[in-house]
């Protein structure tokens, strides 16, 4: 079991049209855009990277656009090791970026995955004021089983259980926390979605407005905007090259 609690540190989307989801989300999120990375787009919040874009490679060019996070680890070979002997899978074996750190793509016993990375600098990097336009307010995780899925990822990353939420037929929605703090929540899939998968909310101001930006901006709304328990308001949409994003907000 892991002695920390590991974070989510970064969070990015790979497409099939770069230009175009840097307009998209430019004018529905507010992100500003560096290239300071070869065939890498990094994602600004108030000037400080956030995440990244980066172009669909070509012997993954069937794969639809799709978000990812990444979750440190002091030991990417370790956390794989350990994650194979929780019942997980390894969809991409530990390798190096040249200047930026060692990463593996895995999954969970239930279907869903993500990315483990350890940066290479030690150094601190600016990152945005927590909550702040732009920044990441909601991990969320919808699995193929809720309690298997749980004891997976609290003893591969330390996390602990927050509050429990019965939502009725649909089941319970698990609170997760890093060092006492509410992070994001679990809950077992709904027949609609397709495949269990993470999914990750971007702060906004105001959720009507941002609604109107996306269907502006050429993106299709999914399900929403509804009012959550904060109280906070959310939506669910479609980029215009596919990808499934989400917006959260404290106002509507």
């Amino acid at each position: 079991m892991s002695t920390i609690q590991n974070p989510f540190i970064w969070h990015d989307l790979m497409t099939s049209d770069v230009e175009a989801a840097k307009k998209f989300y430019g004018a529905v999120v507010g992100w500003t855009f560096s290239s300071e990375m070869p065939n890498y787009t990094v994602l600004l919040a108030n000037g400080a990277g956030m995440g990244g874009i980066m172009a669909t490679p070509p012997e993954m060019k069937t794969m639809p656009p799709v978000w990812t996070g990444y979750v440190f680890t002091p030991d990417v070979d370790a956390t794989c090791k350990e994650a194979v002997k929780l019942g997980g899978k390894i969809y991409k074996a530990a390798w190096d970026i040249p200047d930026v750190g060692r990463m593996a793509v895995i999954g969970d016993p239930t279907g869903s995955g993500l990315m483990i990375m350890k940066p290479l600098s030690t150094e601190q990097r600016p990152t945005p004021k927590s909550g702040a336009v732009g920044t990441v307010g909601w991990n969320e995780l919808h699995a193929g089983d809720l309690n298997v899925a749980w004891d997976f990822y609290s003893k591969l990353f330390g996390w602990t259980k927050g509050a429990t939420m019965p939502m009725g037929e649909a089941g319970d929605y698990q609170l997760f926390q890093i060092d006492g703090k509410d992070v994001g929540g679990m809950m077992k899939k709904m027949d609609v979605t397709p495949v269990p998968m993470w999914a990750y909310y971007f702060n906004v101001n105001g959720i009507d407005a941002a609604v109107a930006r996306i269907t502006k901006a050429g993106g299709k709304i999914a399900n929403g905007p509804m009012e959550v328990p904060g109280p906070m308001w959310t939506v669910s949409a479609t980029d215009p090259q596919g990808a499934f994003f989400h917006l959260v907000s404290n106002t509507k």
